[in-house]
């Protein structure tokens, strides 16, 4: 399809803020999916995204709106997975940007806004849920214009619940974001923005074709990792699969693949084919480390193999899941694993308790410090049993973090109290409206247990306070 007919674009918005449900409407108003077909939460596909009302996997969709063809990427709000958010503005020209008009700015919206300011994206506001009794539209409105520094007019006022305003959005995203900008002629180059294995066709990638096109049968290559591979099938998400016969450029669509693990084939890696090979990769691939470890074991011994082998089935189609044996004096054998955060622990906690029927003890979470011995040497532990004599260190470094708190200017002394108990110290304040931004550096595991219970403490204290 012609470049110009294109609209590549995706969803931010804090969480419980209606993205997924924007997403239902635009899908509804488009045709993309029957009303018999129609249910909500619709690209959340797995029972825990439905059960937490949360996003935790993107999702890819094409839609034809007016002659146009809009894709659409409904990516997770959590800040576990703002890597992956990254990668999916990377493949897009715009970010529908969603508030919820009874709560506001919250934390994550500031987060994904200064990822698609970074992106360099056309960010249309779209102020949501105005139905609601306790909707506050000028103020949020207020918010908004400080927060971007747009117009009035500029910002969208909808109800995606009732579908009242959702056909202007749909306007405002042919009409305001710009087409793709990709070369057709030059040596192909496709971002990763998401990659999963299925039990059934192998690797599946999920990728924004930057340029050139990727053809069913060619040759594939990932430039990062520098596996190789043959794309089985190529076409788009509607929201389900339909083959076709190239993903031309600009378009974003799905990669059928013979490889056998996601590692191969990670985000933010690179694609091209052999017949028109390119040499350089897109900016912006980094190779996700774990924040958090926690050790996982079966509550009888006997139940440990099928631990192992659920833990390795898991890590096929999360390649930021790392994992390795563990030996406890009181718990006996099981896995010590890396996550990205407190929501991707639980989120596989629960998959393993549930897909795999495994009763399971999982102990404190903690971070991976950083030793100097005596000899000059570094190495990384993740337990205290791994310490090694005190007599052979030099020196222990632990990881420190930047963050960000925002909340009603009530609670600032007692939030800013609660960082110096955590041994950490405030770097700046600023107001937004009513709120304050507070940033922050702290050591990161004091900040894993606990922590976020004290600032959800003083959340619900009011109603639109935010942590």
């Amino acid at each position: 399809m012609d470049q110009n007919l294109i609209r590549n674009f995706c969803i931010i918005a804090h969480i419980d803020h209606g993205k997924s449900t924007l997403a239902d409407r635009l899908m509804e108003l488009t045709g993309t999916v029957s009303a018999r077909d129609m249910k909500s939460q619709l690209l959340d596909s797995m029972d825990l995204e439905r059960e937490k009302g949360i996003t935790i996997k993107l999702a890819p969709v094409r839609m034809s709106y007016k002659t146009m063809e809009l894709n659409l990427i409904d990516t997770p709000g959590h800040v576990d997975f703002s890597y992956e958010v990254s990668r999916s503005l990377a493949a897009c020209e715009g970010a529908i940007l969603v508030v919820d008009a009874s709560q506001g700015i919250q934390a994550q919206t500031l987060a994904n806004v200064y990822l698609a300011l970074n992106a360099d994206l056309t960010i249309i506001p779209v102020l949501n849920k105005i139905d609601l009794p306790a909707a506050d539209v000028p103020r949020v409105s207020a918010e908004l214009i400080n927060l971007l520094g747009c117009d009035e007019s500029d910002i969208l006022k909808i109800s995606a619940k009732t579908g009242e305003g959702v056909p202007e959005v749909l306007d405002a995203i042919v009409e305001r974001i710009a087409p793709p900008q990709g070369q057709e002629n030059d040596p192909t180059r496709a971002l990763i923005f998401d990659s999963y294995y299925d039990d059934y066709r192998g690797v599946i990638l999920y990728t924004r074709t930057v340029d050139g096109s990727i053809k069913k049968g060619d040759t594939i290559e990932m430039l990062a990792t520098g596996a190789s591979g043959i794309a089985l099938e190529v076409g788009a998400l509607s929201p389900t699969m339909k083959p076709g016969d190239q993903l031309a450029t600009g378009e974003i669509g799905y990669i059928v693949t013979n490889l056998k693990t996601t590692r191969d084939a990670r985000v933010g890696d690179t694609v091209t084919v052999r017949r028109a090979h390119a040499s350089a990769a897109l900016p912006g691939y980094q190779h996700v480390q774990p924040f958090v470890y926690a050790g996982f074991f079966p509550t009888s011994n006997d139940d440990y193999k099928e631990l192992k082998e659920a833990v390795e089935k898991l890590a096929l189609s999360d390649s930021a899941l790392q994992f390795e044996p563990e030996n406890s004096p009181v718990l006996g054998f099981g896995m010590r694993i890396g996550f990205l955060g407190l929501l991707h622990m639980d989120i596989i906690r629960e998959r393993l308790e549930r897909e795999y029927d495994l009763d399971l003890v999982v102990t404190n979470p903690s971070t991976d410090y950083q030793v100097t011995l005596a000899d000059g040497s570094d190495i990384d532990i993740k337990s205290a049993s791994e310490l090694p004599d005190m007599s052979k260190v030099v020196e222990i470094r632990e990881p420190w973090i930047k963050g960000e708190i925002v909340v009603p200017s009530d609670y600032i002394g007692a939030v800013i109290q609660l960082i110096s108990t955590r041994r950490g110290r405030q770097t700046n304040l600023s107001y937004i409206d009513e709120r304050a931004l507070i940033s922050f550096e702290a050591p990161l595991a004091n900040l894993l247990t606990d922590f976020w219970s004290f600032i959800m403490f003083y959340n619900s204290c009011q109603p639109d306070s935010v942590g």
